[in-house]
């Protein structure tokens, strides 16, 4: 079988917009997929299944466009594998404990605000590299100025006190730092290892840890997973095989800048496939938070912007 080249496959940058602005599409409508499959599943149940079709959404990823790594000259082949390992196994713990309160937090807030609250991890990723050393543009802080406020505005009840904020809110606001805490990890083991054959595994890992759980503290059953197939398919196979593909596929001829503007109007596509699938509605104060935060998103990648790596 003829080897298919991802350089091959979109070279007209018009054609690489539109890609990744269905990319931002699929993970906006993610989120409502997320939100849905809790009206038949456990929000761990749920985390692990769609795990697992990621992982498998991947693997074929990887077969169909014959993915490779060259071997890295400087370890053997062996401490390659072990080193791979590691990497995928402390992404993979990462990655479950990010995605794990976002999905315990979506049964309690809407698609649209968790929409716009989980993407505060690009201005949050700088953020912690304060700690490591490391310089941050002005640009960032330009970002969590209005970041702060839109959180105000989008989270915090009309009384005003920081004691209103909604529990849903608060969880997806502490899964936006943990996935802050992944791409660290990430960008510490990414060089040396295939992007994708490293979020194939975490995944994998993602899926098999959050079983324990599943079992103890839910009452998972096959009957409940056939009934969350379609959020279940989309969230795990759309947004993970299918958008991880075509973000591959983009950004191979893209302007990085250009790439990072499309895809943050997956918050925007949130608000619109909640409206239109869910029928969410925002108030005026929860939409003028949605503003300041997208604008806080627009600042931050400016200089910097962190993939997505989930």
């Amino acid at each position: 079988m003829q080897k298919i080249s991802l350089k091959e496959i979109s070279k007209t940058p018009s054609l690489n917009n539109i890609l990744l602005l269905i990319v931002a599409f699929i993970w906006g409508a993610g989120f409502v997929a997320q939100r849905a499959g809790m009206e038949y599943l456990e929000p761990i149940t749920f985390n692990s299944v769609r795990s697992f079709l990621g992982a498998f959404s991947l693997l074929l990823l990887i077969i169909i466009f014959k993915i490779k790594k060259g071997p890295n000259k400087n370890i053997n082949k062996w401490e390659e594998r072990r080193y791979f390992i590691k990497a995928g196994f402390f992404c993979g713990v990462a990655l479950f404990f990010a995605s794990v309160i976002q999905q315990i937090g979506m049964v309690y807030t809407t698609a649209s605000k968790a929409g716009f609250i989980s993407p505060m991890y690009i201005i949050i990723v700088p953020l912690i590299s304060i700690f490591l050393g490391k310089k941050i543009p002005k640009t960032i802080w330009i970002g969590v100025f209005f970041g702060a406020l839109g959180l105000y505005f989008l989270c915090v009840g009309a009384s005003g006190g920081f004691d209103s904020i909604e529990f849903g809110d608060l969880l997806i606001m502490i899964s936006a730092f943990l996935y802050s805490i992944h791409i660290l990890i990430i960008d510490y083991y990414a060089p040396k290892v295939d992007s994708v054959k490293l979020s194939c595994v975490q995944f994998l890992v993602v899926g098999l840890i959050s079983l324990l759980p599943a079992f103890i503290y839910e009452t998972p059953t096959l009957a409940a997973i056939y009934e969350c197939r379609w959020s279940l398919l989309f969230a795990g196979v759309i947004s993970c095989g299918v958008a991880y593909t075509l973000q591959i596929i983009a950004q191979k001829n893209t302007n990085p800048a250009l790439a990072s503007l499309i895809l943050s109007f997956e918050s925007v596509f949130a608000v619109l496939t909640g409206y239109l699938i869910l029928h969410e509605t925002l108030t005026s104060r929860e939409i003028l938070g949605c503003i300041l935060m997208f604008i806080a998103v627009l600042a931050a990648q400016s200089k910097h912007s962190p993939s997505k790596c989930c």
